[in-house]
């Protein structure tokens, strides 16, 4: 009994420390057609050219007989068992008439971050048999946990340019060797391959290490999401879709018919039996036929109203597509996101699963997915700006009480020139009072050969109507 637990404990932690292998499909191989200007490998009567400033790793697979070669100065041939050059004199027919000048192509710039340069593949190297479940952009090229495949008994050349630090991955295999420690990365750097095989800017980083969590770990593509897309859509950009608003899922380059599963994950949550869960209960079915599913871990960034970013969580991004076409498009894909989002409400504890939410986009959709998007960023604008409002308010009114703003006087002239015009004013009389809004100081009795000579002479009394003060009020 105990040995079985055991068993069963090693299966499950085999399962959780899956891994993807991700396969490079290009070669810089003598004996790959594509490899030369004509579309054709090299015949005894044609003369060779390799660029002679381009860097170069090439491998020759069997022997060849050639005319002429022009070698790059940095470059290396590759010659597996029996592979080698001999020289044509011309003394048989080759079987290619008078011959050409053969080019071999430019490598330099097939991307590490070019999608369609890499196959998902099996452990022992034969390619995953097309199935429901595939990839977002930015995991169609290896992620941080995965392995990669050199195939063996080929030459390649990759660039390397990147905007993260180190690209890391658990594992990479060249010429059937697969290096899976920092060690055995560092010397193979070391040797004279490495650099004719490996340009640009970037570094990689062979760490051993599998994903440590059972819910499964972020690609960590995203610095380079930018490079993947560009790579992958070239100037041609994203394609004209059947369905109304798109959704466009996190990692991928283009938006999609369907619909997106976001789930709040606990703990006990474990992404692989997740995936062979729907998989087998629903993807199986005849009805879901065409419906793919892609399932990773993303972090989703998060926002004060909508608006103010403020850093990102960890969630699980399902995203389902179908082939529907017209008003059919992303109709079945939906259906199976409610059928999931119900199995979570029923069944979501048992799974780990805290919680979820469903975005969808089919041709039958007459623009209420961007009306509810459109009409939350509108809300969340109000609320902001109340909010702004308030704060501004209250700034003014700290200042006021700390003494750092004084209210302007008003000035009301307009409405004491009415006022006069109505009401002549009485002569001057004991009936009087200082007007705080008329900041002159009466001269005392004392003090007149003291004041000022322009203000002798005291032409005809000046009077100031006080709006405040009614004569009517002192007379009995």
């Amino acid at each position: 009994m105990g040995s079985l637990l055991f068993l069963l404990g090693v299966l499950q932690l085999l399962a959780a420390a899956r891994a993807a292998y991700k396969q490079w499909i290009p070669n810089t191989n003598f004996e790959t057609a594509s490899n030369w200007d004509k579309e054709r490998v090299p015949c005894a009567s044609d003369v060779i050219h390799f660029e002679k400033n381009k860097v170069l790793s090439v491998f020759v697979g069997s022997p060849h007989t050639v005319t002429e070669m022009f070698l790059p100065l940095n470059g290396e041939l590759l010659l597996a068992p029996g592979a080698g050059f001999a020289a044509f004199d011309g003394s048989w027919d080759s079987g290619c008439g008078s011959g050409a000048v053969l080019r071999f192509a430019d490598a330099e710039q097939r991307s590490w971050f070019d999608p369609m340069l890499w196959q998902d593949v099996s452990p022992v190297g034969g390619r995953e048999p097309a199935g429901r479940i595939f990839s977002v952009d930015e995991e169609r090229v290896p992620c941080q946990y995965d392995d990669v495949i050199f195939q063996p008994e080929t030459s390649f050349r990759v660039n390397l340019d990147s905007s993260q630090p180190v690209i890391r991955l658990r594992s990479i295999s060249l010429m059937g060797q697969e290096l899976s420690s920092a060690e055995a990365w560092a010397e193979y750097l070391g040797g004279p391959s490495a650099p004719r095989q490996f340009h640009g800017n970037g570094t990689l980083q062979v760490t051993g290490a599998r994903c440590p969590h059972s819910s499964g770990c972020a690609c960590g593509n995203t610095q380079d999401g930018h490079r993947i897309c560009a790579s992958l859509l070239g100037a041609a950009g994203c394609p004209a879709l059947p369905c109304q608003s798109p959704l466009r899922p996190l990692g991928h380059c283009c938006g999609v018919c369907g619909a997106v599963v976001t789930l709040d994950f606990t703990p006990d949550f474990d992404l692989q039996k997740y995936q062979d869960r729907v998989v087998q209960s629903w993807l199986s079915l005849p009805k879901y036929e065409g419906v793919q599913m892609a399932i990773s871990k993303v972090h989703s960034a998060q926002t004060f109203l909508g608006l103010l970013p403020r850093g990102s969580v960890p969630v699980i991004q399902i995203v389902l597509v179908d082939g529907g076409a017209g008003e059919q498009a992303g109709t079945a894909a939906q259906q199976l996101a409610t059928d999931l989002v119900g199995d979570i409400a029923q069944h979501g504890a048992a799974l780990g699963i805290s919680s979820s939410r469903m975005e969808v986009a089919t041709g039958s959709t007459l623009g209420g997915h961007a009306g509810g998007r459109a009409a939350r960023r509108i809300a969340a604008g109000t609320v902001l700006g109340l909010l702004s409002g308030l704060l501004v308010l209250g700034g003014i009114l700290f200042l006021y009480r700390k003494g750092k703003l004084r209210p302007c006087p008003l000035h009301l002239h307009r409405l004491w020139d009415q006022a006069e015009d109505t009401a002549s004013p009485e002569p001057a009389s004991d009936k009087g009072f200082d007007n705080p809004m008329f900041d002159v100081e009466p001269l005392e009795s004392g003090s007149v050969e003291e004041a000022p000579q322009e203000l002798a002479p005291q032409a005809p009394p000046m009077f100031y109507l006080n709006p405040l003060y009614d004569p009517s009020e002192t007379e009995t």
